[in-house]
Parts: C-alpha cells; structure tokens; sequence
C-alpha cells in the first residue's frame, strides 16, 4: 500500500515540527514548503531534516505553490505558514495580510486548481476573537480582532469557509488557542520568560523586561495541537474546531511557575516595561474545546505547569550546552 503524502507549509517553525514528526510516525511522506529566505533557519527540524522532502515556495507567489502541489501529489496539506507574532503584525500591517491572509487563497486555489480532492488544514487562531463577545469562546462565538494579525487570520478563516461551501473541498479550520513548546521563538512571551528564567538561573541576566502581566490565555503544548490537526483531516467531513485546554492562566502565573521551576523568587526580577505593551490587548481567550472532545477524541495531555517546566529545563540545557567552557 502507498503511503499517504502530505505537504506542510511553515514547516520550520514550531508546531512545523511537531506536526512532521507526528506524520512521520504515522508513515506519511511528508513534503515541506520553505521560502529561499529561511532556507537555512533549520534548527527545529534538523534531527528529521534526511527524512522530509523540502520544496522552495512563497506564500505571497501562487505560481510556487502549484509547482509545490504537483511535485508533493499530497493528498493533505497543513497550511501552517504565516507572519505568526502579533507584535510584528502592526508595524508590518501589509505584509501580514499578504501572507497571513491572501497566502491563504493563494493556496486554496492552487489546490483547486491541481487536484481539488486535497484536504486542506487552515491553522486559524484565537486571536480572531480579540475582544471576546462570549466566555468561554466556541466556534460559533463571533470575532473581534484586535490587531492586524487576528484581522489577518480572520480572512483566512472565513475564506477556508467560502472555498469548502462554494467548492465542496474538504477544508477545514483549527482554531487554535496559544499553544507553546521548548521549540517557541523567542519573541513570545512564554518562550521570553522561560529563557530569562534559565539565564537569570545561571547568571547569565540580572533581569527580564515584561508588559502585562494581568493578560489571561489558554496556553496548551503545541504537541498535542497538532495532533488535533491530523484528526481533523482524518473525519469523513470538514468542519471547524476549537482546540485549546479550556483553562487560563495571566502572564503573572507564567512568570510564577517558570521562575518557581529553578527556585528563583520572580518579583526580584521582573520589571514591566511599557514598550511590551500591546496598543490593543487582549483580556481574556479561554477556549471551549469539547466539539473537538466529542468528534475527534482529542484532549490535551500535557498541563499548563507541565509544559513550563519542560519549557524551563530545555532552556537551562540550551543555555548550559551554549556557554559550556
């Protein structure tokens, strides 16, 4: 029997990776799309790297995208790709929408032009919600984007809707509350503050510059995520799911857990810092997961204090490994 193939896009970012190696272990041949740019930004996905088939691409060129299709034959393709950091969203407003959001069409139009029988995964975003309308937050609660990020992903969504209605592809979107790993990029805040935690551990940093401490968010562990996405392509239909754990934590407890992790006492470090501000914040995402529960099977395995010490101890061997005599 041949094996199934599926082509990731953004495959050299976080849930990339995990989301790769999952395929592996599931036998796939798994194709993954790069820009030329970060042709050489391999390090999440170095230890697989002889195993997958890398094929240069841009979201914002539509042309790469079918020559990517026609040279994956996959019958799945995970559209992870995106400008993901919502800080660098409203200085590069334009740029985040292009790929963000018209990346997104791009891609669904390239499927249907080369084989519309592809299952297409969009990776939407809680962000999409913003200034939430409902507590919990469900896949019919409606969306209030607060920054050119959500607004972005919100296109993304909707038209993975329209070419699954209009089309009858199998498109589908998971809306994925924030979802973390010793792989996140420094630039989020769980990765900032589990790296400042280890650094400061060793002696390396005398303190770690934060914004809001009182913002809220359903933090689960990117591994389990993308598992939920598997799953999703998997169901005779498509449909979208929330995916999250359903439980928040603020910024504060964050800091609590992982500084906690390496015996540190957290107030005697930490400094907020205006510039980490965001012009629009986000109060309070907590995601309902239980329709991604009933028709999946999914629930997340690792817990929130779970995931931040696995997160600390990765960055104290990093750290350790990178400043060894």
């Amino acid at each position: 029997m041949a094996k199934k193939r599926a082509l990731i896009t953004g495959i050299t970012g976080q849930d990339g990776s995990y989301l790769a190696e999952l395929l592996l272990e599931k036998g796939y041949d798994v194709y993954g799309l790069v820009r030329r740019s970060s042709m050489y930004n391999f390090e999440r996905i170095k230890h697989i790297q002889d195993q997958i088939n890398l094929i240069t691409g841009d979201m914002s060129d539509q042309t790469s995208l079918i020559h990517a299709l026609n040279e994956s034959r996959p019958e799945e393709v995970y559209n992870l790709a995106a400008q993901s950091f919502v800080q660098t969203s409203w200085p590069q407003p334009v740029f985040t929408g292009d790929v963000t959001g018209l990346g997104v069409t791009r891609m669904l139009d390239a499927i249907r032009a080369v084989n519309p029988e592809i299952r297409f995964y969009q990776a939407s975003s809680s962000e999409m919600f913003g200034k939430v309308q409902a507590v919990p937050q469900t896949e019919t609660t409606s969306f209030y984007p607060r920054s050119p990020y959500g607004v972005a992903k919100v296109y993304g969504h909707w038209i993975t809707v329209n070419y699954r209605e209009s089309y009858n592809m199998h498109a589908t979107s998971g809306i994925l509350f924030n979802h973390e790993s010793p792989r996140r990029g420094l630039e989020f805040v769980t990765r900032k503050v589990t790296y400042h935690a280890a650094k400061i551990k060793l002696g390396l940093a005398n303190e770690m510059r934060i914004g809001n401490l009182d913002a809220r968010r359903d933090w689960g562990f990117a591994g389990d995520y993308v598992e939920a996405m598997w799953l999703m392509l998997q169901q005779d239909k498509p449909d979208d799911y929330v995916i999250a754990t359903g439980k928040t934590h603020s910024v504060q407890r964050l800091i609590e857990v992982a500084f906690g992790a390496v015996d540190l006492d957290w107030t005697k470090y930490c400094v907020q810092d205006e510039r980490f501000m965001r012009p629009a914040e986000v109060d309070l995402l907590i995601g309902d997961p239980a329709k991604a529960k009933q028709d999946l099977g999914w629930e997340p395995k690792v817990s929130f204090e779970q995931l931040i010490e696995m997160m600390v101890q990765a960055d104290l061997e990093r750290l350790r490994m990178e400043h060894r005599p």
